[in-house]
């Protein structure tokens, strides 16, 4: 019985506009998808370049002709082509290589049958290729990779098919398709599964952030609607308190009236719809990665990859490169494992000692800036002090994003990891917890231990008995982690769009100017490589030396491509879901980046750079991991960020036994009137330990007004300074808040789990029928 079916998910994607409507329709040219591509003589597998040697005798030449000869001896036709200072190697290989491997992969535990029929599809022969040519090595051990490393050849790549370059650039790799679905087929036909999967999961990603970004917007404009009649901004610009210096010696008492505008802002983003929200986005996360799922396994379930093993194929095509091949066991030794866990603790406890190296530069930077010449500046010290902090902290990103890399390699090296796959999935790990913590380190300090840890006045804490460490900004210690969170990911998202795009444009201008123009394609050849013919008659060289100088002048691609753009997203995601209660337009700042994001690298792979090999996969590989344990750390945080950093506890305390309404009785008071007051402490200039803190110079109030006491944020006693039992009652409550906040959104995350199912019953169905028929198909084969 024949049964094909379209899968719901793939026509709720394409009801949605994630992807265009490409799967079975073939009434009209415009909605047919583009079909993968066949091999024929007018194209190669793989190309390699290499700067022309004079001197036969150099070592270049003659491990350039070695390589070259090893090549053949694999039975690879080789195509060799001169242009003045480089010479091109086209590399086609034979039909018998691919027929070794459609056996293989028959007869293996990870069968493929979207291959077992009809001629095979270029992005196959290209990664069959790839794969030979990365696992041949010289007499002297040399692989491609360290030739190239040593300038024996200078680039390997394989060649763009113009024709569906072409298509792609219409239907998809424009800025003008900004807001139409994704050919989803047509991308996997060409660059192959791994990148259909990545601009599926993050056309999936920037739909889901719809509702978020809206509720976010919704919450910020609630905010905006109720702050003017706020009774806290009231009490905050119409206060005569006096506060306390906020540094030594330049600083002087100030008004709380002046942060009104402060406790304006902060008010749009600590208020109660924030508490909901971060509910919101926890489910949210969850419901995310669960339709995730249920996407992907509708996919490659259509793709006939659903139970493709990445180590398999890894083994199939060792055996096509090297029928004599020995396997390569798996290895464990506790002694690498020891010292690769001993060097990430280092790494980490570097990253956190940056982090430290941050928060001296703010405690440094707000004196100076105290003391400076700029008025300006001087009034405004600790605000300037956190956005340039802020600032630094981007820079510090950009330098050990690099410094991670590298790192990440070297231990990947040491772990000896028996195949690439493993290799793949241990730098994708290392890497993003080195990313994360270098990120997330700083925010991390500022979101629960800035203005915790400074003491208070009398008993401040300082840096090498100097500096004192630094306090909250006056409006509320979530305004830090607002203009830290800010300021970090629009700097993120915007320079590093202007450098991802602009460098690869400038590059590939440069190249051009570079090298000499050839002359237009012959109408012959130009006839035989626009139509479809049966003769497959070869292109002449000029035309093929015009083809690979057009390919070699684009800009460079390695295995670390994909990873670079999954890496930028899912560290974007952390900042949507992480901190988003002190930050409820994340989700809208990453939707605006993602609609740009997706169209970006589209052109970039189609047009700027030269074409990836196109990878196998049925998944997003660890990176699922990686966003569920980042749905359970955003829980974690937003949780703390609530019951720690806000203000939202200490109003409830406030509101429910310390306010006008604590005894039960309805009054005409506003519940929340004199919450201000009730949340600063004073001290007086009598006490000798405030003498000795303060100078007199500095108890003059703006006015010039000689003051003998001042205020500050904390809920201590007036005369031994000890924490009161609101403070223990606060602490109490917020300790209680987090916990049931944790279990509650938990628990709702595991519901929503359970309810979704991962793998779509179509999917199942399908599953069964298509091996039902497959060993059908086996057994009247055997039988003739």
């Amino acid at each position: 019985m024949s049964r094909h079916r379209r899968q719901a998910s793939i026509e709720l994607l394409e009801l949605m506009g994630v992807v265009k409507e490409n799967g079975n329709h073939f009434d009209s040219p415009e909605t047919s998808p583009l079909l993968p591509s066949v091999h024929t003589p007018l194209s190669y597998d793989y190309v390699l370049v290499a700067k022309t040697v004079d001197d036969p005798e150099k070592d270049t030449f003659k491990m350039q002709e070695a390589f070259i000869e090893k090549l053949k001896m694999k039975n690879l036709k080789i195509t060799k082509i001169i242009d003045d200072t480089v010479v091109f190697y086209g590399i086609q290989a034979p039909n018998e290589v691919f027929e070794k491997y459609r056996y293989l992969l028959k007869v293996s535990d990870a069968c493929n049958w979207s291959e077992q029929q009809g001629s095979v599809p270029l992005s196959t022969r290209i990664r069959i290729v790839h794969f030979i040519l990365s696992h041949v090595f010289l007499n002297t051990g040399e692989n491609l990779f360290e030739l190239l490393k040593k300038k024996v050849f200078e680039a390997k790549f394989c060649l763009h098919e113009r024709k569906t370059q072409k298509e792609l650039r219409k239907s998809w790799a424009r800025w003008t398709a900004c807001f139409r679905g994704q050919p989803i087929n047509d991308v996997r036909n060409y660059f192959g599964e791994k990148v259909a999967l990545y601009y599926l999961w993050l056309g999936w990603y920037t739909l889901l952030l719809l509702p978020a970004a809206l509720l976010g917007v919704i919450v910020f404009l609630y905010a905006l609607a109720f702050y003017k009649t706020s009774p806290l901004i009231k009490e905050v610009c119409e206060s005569n308190t006096i506060m306390c210096p906020l540094c030594d010696k330049r600083c002087k008492v100030w008004l709380l009236s002046d942060t009104c505008l402060y406790a304006k802002v902060s008010i749009l983003f600590d208020n109660e719809g924030t508490v909901m929200f971060a509910m919101f986005m926890a489910v949210w996360t969850t419901l995310f990665l669960e339709f995730w799922k249920r996407h992907r396994a509708s996919y490659t379930c259509e793709w006939k990859v659903f139970d493709w093993c990445e180590e398999e194929e890894e083994l199939i095509l060792d055996i096509v490169n090297d029928a004599e091949c020995a396997p390569k066991e798996h290895k464990h030794s506790y002694l690498r494992s020891t010292l690769v866990l001993i060097l990430v603790t280092l790494i980490l406890l570097l990253i956190i000692g940056l982090a430290h190296a941050l928060v001296v530069f703010r405690v440094v930077a707000t004196v100076m800036l105290a003391e400076g010449s700029w008025e300006f500046l001087s009034d405004h010290s600790n605000t300037a002090a956190v956005i340039l902090g802020a600032v630094l902290h981007y820079f510090t990103i950009t330098i050990m994003t690099r410094v991670n890399r590298i790192v990440s390699l070297k231990l990947c090296d040491i772990e000896e990891n028996q195949s690439f796959a493993a290799s793949e999935r241990s730098f994708t790990v290392k890497m993003f917890t080195f990313q994360f913590f270098t990120l997330f380190s700083s925010l991390f300090y500022v979101a629960f231990f800035l203005g915790r840890i400074n003491g208070h006045p009398g008993g401040y804490v300082r840096i090498a008995g100097k500096w004192r460490l630094e306090e909250c900004h006056p409006s509320g210690c979530l305004t830090d982690l607002f203009i830290q969170m800010a300021i970090i990911m629009v700097l993120k998202q915007t320079i590093s769009n202007v450098f991802e795009f602009g460098g690869p444009w400038f590059n590939r201008w440069l190249k051009r100017r570079r090298t000499k123009k050839l002359q237009r394609k012959c109408p012959h050849c130009y006839k035989k490589a626009d139509q479809q013919t049966n003769r497959w008659e070869e292109l002449c060289e000029i035309c093929k030396l015009s083809d690979w100088l057009r390919n070699y002048r684009l800009n460079d691609v390695n295995s670390f491509s994909l990873f670079n753009e999954f890496l930028e997203m899912v560290l974007q995601f952390s900042f949507t879901t992480i901190f988003v209660a002190a930050f409820p337009l994340a989700p809208l700042l990453a939707l605006i980046n993602n609609i740009i994001e997706i169209r970006l690298d589209a052109i970039k792979m189609v047009s700027l750079e030269r074409r990836m090999v196109p990878k196998k996969t049925n998944d997003i590989g660890v990176w699922t991991d990686v966003l569920e344990a980042i749905g359970v750390l955003a829980v974690i945080a937003n949780g703390l960020v609530i019951g720690i950093s806000s203000d939202f506890i200490p109003r409830l305390v406030y509101r429910y036994s310390y306010g006008p309404c604590a005894n039960g009785t309805v009054t005409d008071t506003d519940c929340m009137a004199g919450y201000i007051n009730n949340s600063l402490s004073t001290v007086y200039m009598n006490d000798q330990r405030i003498y000795n803190e303060f100078s007199p110079d500095q108890m003059v109030t703006p006015s010039g007004q000689n003051v003998s006491y001042c205020s500050y944020k904390d809920y201590r006693s007036n005369e031994d300074y000890s924490l009161t039992p609101q403070f223990w009652l606060i602490l109490a409550v917020r300790f209680a808040f987090v916990i049931l906040f944790e279990h509650v959104v938990v628990i709702c995350k595991f519901i929503t789990a359970w309810f979704v199912p991962s793998v779509p019953l179509d999917v199942k169905n399908q599953r069964l029928f298509d091996k039902l028929n497959r060993l059908k198909e086996e057994l009247s084969s055997s039988e003739v």
